[in-house]
């Protein structure tokens, strides 16, 4: 039977590098997203038996994050079903000192099928394509938790190794740590890219609770208030996430990626360009 794989979140960071490597190597791929047919989508479980049918492969990134409520009753249900559909290998996109992520591990691990987990932390893709690249573009980046060093991994070699533990039966029953070379504080990152670019980008400390407060003055959802608020002290506060691993150039045979290298790549194709304005 050919492979067939499903990549849930199949338009985001990680899902979308995933499926086009996968595609590249002639392998049939299905997107798990709401755009995709038959559509994918957390909040409505009645559709996921159709987008299981005929997968044989599964990969789980549980959206916003596996530590929101929820998630682990979502993922127990998933993979349930993927049993029942036949599926041989699941990879499950965890995060790296999580503890509610760790008990949607727990399911994966239990669940009697094929598996590799994969556990993160902070993607450096986050200065880009999510939520500190606006304040990037505004020249001002104003972070909590100011001091921690963080060794920020690179979306890309998380596809690379996702695609290779999917192919690769010897990765089965592992869990894998993937952090880039090196730790840099906010401050860091921010010097990183501005020298990058050229431009001049600023950045000031904040408290937590200062941080938060601005987050509801701009009405954000509780929910993201919340999650955003647990990844700060939860996470980047836990000291085992500055702990760097050598498990990227283990699997796939290559240094992982450092900061510099991705903000230098990520500045070459003007994605921090600011559009000059002429009076």
């Amino acid at each position: 039977m050919k492979n067939q794989f499903l990549i849930l979140g199949g338009t985001g960071k990680t899902g979308s590098r995933i499926a086009k490597r996968l595609q590249e190597r002639g392998e049939t791929v299905r997107l798990g997203s709401r755009s995709a047919n038959p559509a994918f989508s957390w909040e409505d479980p009645s559709k996921w038996e159709a987008v299981l049918e005929d997968i044989t492969h599964l990969y789980i990134t549980y959206q916003p994050d596996l530590a929101v409520p929820g998630a682990y009753e979502a993922v127990s249900t998933l993979v349930k079903l993927a049993k029942e559909a036949g599926v041989k290998k699941i990879v499950l996109l965890s995060g790296k000192g999580e503890t509610e992520a760790q008990r949607c591990e727990g399911i994966v691990r239990d669940s009697g099928i094929d598996y590799t987990i994969i556990q993160c932390n902070w993607f450096s893709q986050n200065w880009s394509e999510s939520f500190l690249m606006e304040p990037v573009l505004e020249g001002h980046v104003a972070l909590p938790m100011s001091d921690s060093k963080i060794p920020f991994v690179d979306a890309e070699d998380i596809a690379d190794v996702a695609v290779e533990v999917f192919l690769n039966p010897k990765h089965n029953g592992n869990t894998y740590e993937l952090t880039g070379p090196k730790g840099y504080t906010f401050k860091e990152a921010v010097a990183t890219i501005a020298a990058a670019t050229g431009r001049d980008i600023g950045f000031t400390p904040v408290s937590m609770e200062a941080y938060k407060e601005v987050m509801q003055q701009m009405g954000l959802p509780e929910t993201y208030v919340w999650l955003i608020t647990y990844l700060f002290t939860e996470v980047i506060g836990n000291p085992d996430n500055s702990i760097i691993t050598q498990d990227i150039e283990n699997i796939i045979g290559r240094p992982a990626k450092d900061f510099k290298q991705y903000a230098e790549e990520l500045a070459s194709t003007g994605v921090w360009d600011v559009p000059t304005t002429t009076l």
